[in-house]
């Protein structure tokens, strides 16, 4: 699992270089763009085995290359080099039309993250709202293609996709707003910027854990990946594509996974500023902070997947509609009423026993799932 930490840490450093490059005036900037990404996407694969390798008690992938390093471009490769088959009864355009869709849209929502101070490609002040509507947009393509297979179980997929993001849409728009209230702007670089005395999460942890639960839910991550129950629906919506077609797919949802890691960090986690306000902390490049918090928010996604059972499709519209949203209203409005009564009280020994607090709380959920596993 150490390996995979460091793969990913590199991987990411090489992202960020190309990032760089695309400020210099060059008609191909759009490759400098798309390549770490997709590169980015093809470790997290590799990361995400490894990681679940560790909490099962197995090797994982080691054979292809040194520790099994080669084996997301194996993956890749065979992927590729597969024939590409259409069903007799498709509606071939739209059929076709849905990965590339799917796949554009979640490619766009990285121009206006911004990694480091002034390393971004659009830094718009409507940067929340462009993510929302991105994110938004993602379930057209699903809709599409379940329509467009003529298959009822690839309809039946897309459907509940359908359901499942709109319900938690409305709670992740909600959830953005004590954030924006706390900054005062929608921009993604005022927002980290609002964070450089205190990061939001010490005053909005509520808010911060229900927010990852949706972006899980949005994602289709377990234990909310209804849309591609392998059990009851034979794969999802997904279900009649192979070859290129359905590694788009596969990569768009990693690009999510992600971005709404990035997404979670700059709302909750101060982006690229460091851990404390120090100045020797900021001899470290800011783009190592915010690469290393992604990190630490796609551990949480894989170590979820390793530990929770899915949830029926009932439970998971109960979660999102009658759960989620009243917890939020109500916490929003004690968020209203305190912050500016407590914001001059917090003290750095506070942060510090905060941390404190939250490391062992993880630490302890750790050990019981590895327990609970071996008990089993």
């Amino acid at each position: 699992m150490i390996r995979s930490f460091f793969i990913i840490l590199t991987l990411i450093f090489i992202k960020l270089i190309f990032i760089k490059l695309i400020f210099i005036d060059s008609e191909f900037y759009f490759l400098f763009f798309i390549v770490p990404i997709i590169l980015s996407i093809a470790f997290f694969t590799l990361y995400e085995r490894k990681i679940l390798a560790a909490m099962q008690r197995r090797r994982g992938p080691n054979v292809v290359g040194i520790y099994g390093f080669l084996q997301a471009f194996a993956d890749g490769f065979k992927l590729l080099s597969k024939e590409t088959i259409l069903p007799m009864f498709v509606n071939n355009y739209i059929f076709i039309l849905s990965p590339v869709l799917t796949f554009i849209l979640s490619l766009l929502g990285w121009s206006i993250i911004p990694f480091d101070e002034h390393i971004v490609i659009a830094d718009i002040s409507l940067g929340v709202l462009i993510i929302l509507a991105i994110s938004s947009l993602g379930v057209y393509g699903i809709i599409m293609s379940g329509w467009a297979s003529n298959s009822k179980y690839a309809f039946l997929g897309a459907l509940r996709s359908a359901a499942q993001m709109i319900s938690y849409e409305i709670s992740i728009g909600l959830l953005i707003m004590p954030v924006i209230f706390l900054s005062g702007t929608t921009n993604l670089s005022g927002i980290v910027l609002a964070q450089k005395s205190i990061y939001f999460i010490i005053f909005l942890f509520p808010s911060a854990i229900l927010f990852f639960i949706c972006i899980v839910a949005e994602t289709n991550r377990l234990p909310f990946d209804l849309p591609e129950a392998e059990s009851e629906l034979v794969s999802g919506f997904n279900v009649e594509y192979s070859s290129i077609v359905f590694t788009l797919f596969f990569l768009a949802e990693y690009s999510n996974i992600i971005l709404m890691s990035a997404f979670f960090v700059i709302l909750f986690l101060g982006g690229w500023l460091p851990l404390f306000d120090i100045t020797i902390l900021y001899w470290i490049p800011g783009w190592i902070w915010f690469s290393s918090k992604v990190i630490l928010i796609m551990f949480f996604y894989v170590w979820i997947r390793a530990t929770l059972p899915r949830y029926r499709f009932d439970q998971l519209m109960l979660l999102g509609w009658k759960v989620i949203l009243l917890l939020f209203l109500g916490f929003f409005l004690l968020t209203t009423i305190f912050t500016y009564i407590f914001i001059f009280f917090i003290t750095f020994y506070l942060y510090l026993i905060f941390l404190f607090v939250i490391v062992l709380v993880i630490y302890l959920i750790f050990l019981f799932s590895f327990n609970l596993r071996k008990g089993n």
